[in-house]
């Protein structure tokens, strides 16, 4: 078995109140009646969560709130890391990772933004925040905050492949701590793809080919460089772009669908970098996680990055 590469101590989620079909999204966001079709049907993205009212503070606060104050000592939470997706989530002028660390009474923490990952910064935070704890003091924590508010047409939609909705999800990060054990962390970045949504056809196409075979390699590697075979890994815990996208992954890498939690596709739809911690909180809350087996998370941010991150569940202090 590997070193561990860090340990998850709390993980908590937080979406909207509002729900809403993706058909009340038809008209706004321009799409046909065989788009709609695609999306639901084929991607399997039936519903998801947004407050257009509220701001990207109320969205982000109530997890990451929850976390700090669950939190052994929130004085020793040095750093707070906003993961993000969408590159311009505010007005350049505005630190939102300072505001969210003010807003949570840790004014002492560093605080600063990760977002070239896309929609997978969130578990390249998780890797990070390993990094910047691996030789410090064991008390020291690290907290990640994700969630964003699609805030025009062109952030809401991946053409022909999903609808974003909204959420945030919050997790504590330490070295020893007690909490699910991270075994390995694997990153792979295709950037001949980087453009992905002014790609030509023909880009497109050949990004279509590649997406599940680079995905099921990187699951492979982080499994391998955990320790372990993926007969070993219980579930795989993904985030939410589509079931197609999933089903031509389920395929490359030979095993079962119901190996791969798909749960929250229909229910939330693609929630930027939150999808992974959103599925591990809800997989929690329903008992799902069993002490002791092992679990991947795995992640694709336009551009286009994979990651895979394998870890050990210790009840501990995951709630």
């Amino acid at each position: 078995m590997s070193a561990s590469l860090g340990t998850l101590e709390r993980v908590e989620f937080h979406v909207p109140d509002r729900r809403l079909t993706i058909e009340a999204l038809a008209e706004p966001l321009g799409l046909s009646r065989p788009k709609l079709s695609l999306f639901r049907k084929v991607h399997g993205l039936h519903t998801l969560h947004d407050d257009p009212d509220s701001s990207l503070f109320d969205l982000v606060l109530p997890a990451a709130r929850r976390v700090v104050e669950q939190a052994p000592d929130p004085r020793r939470i040095r750093w707070v890391i906003y993961a993000h997706a969408i590159h311009e989530v505010a007005p350049a002028d505005t630190d939102l990772a300072a505001g969210i660390r003010d807003a949570l009474g840790l004014r002492h923490a560093e605080a600063f933004a990760l977002s070239q990952q896309n929609c997978a910064s969130g578990l390249g935070a998780v890797d990070v925040a390993a990094q910047l704890l691996r030789d410090g003091d064991a008390a020291d924590r690290v907290l990640v905050v994700t969630g964003e508010k699609p805030h025009s047409p062109l952030i809401r939609t991946v053409p022909n492949t999903a609808i974003m909705g909204e959420a945030s999800a919050a997790c504590l990060v330490s070295v020893g701590g007690t909490g699910d054990t991270v075994r390995s962390y694997v990153s792979h970045t295709l950037g001949e793809y980087a453009q992905l949504v002014g790609m030509s056809p023909e880009q497109a196409a050949l990004y279509g080919k590649a997406y599940a075979p680079t995905l099921a390699d990187v699951v492979r590697q982080a499994v391998a460089e955990a320790g372990l075979t993926l007969a070993d890994i219980d579930l795989v815990i993904p985030h939410n772009v589509n079931l197609m996208a999933w089903r031509n992954t389920v395929a490359e890498l030979g095993i079962s669908q119901n190996r791969v939690f798909l749960d929250n596709v229909p229910r939330y739809s693609h929630c930027f970098a939150a999808d992974p911690f959103v599925n591990y909180a809800s997989l929690r809350d329903a008992g799902r996680l069993v002490e002791g087996r092992h679990y991947l998370m795995a992640c694709v941010g336009a551009g286009a990055t994979f990651t895979a991150l394998t870890l050990t569940h210790r009840r501990g202090d995951t709630r």
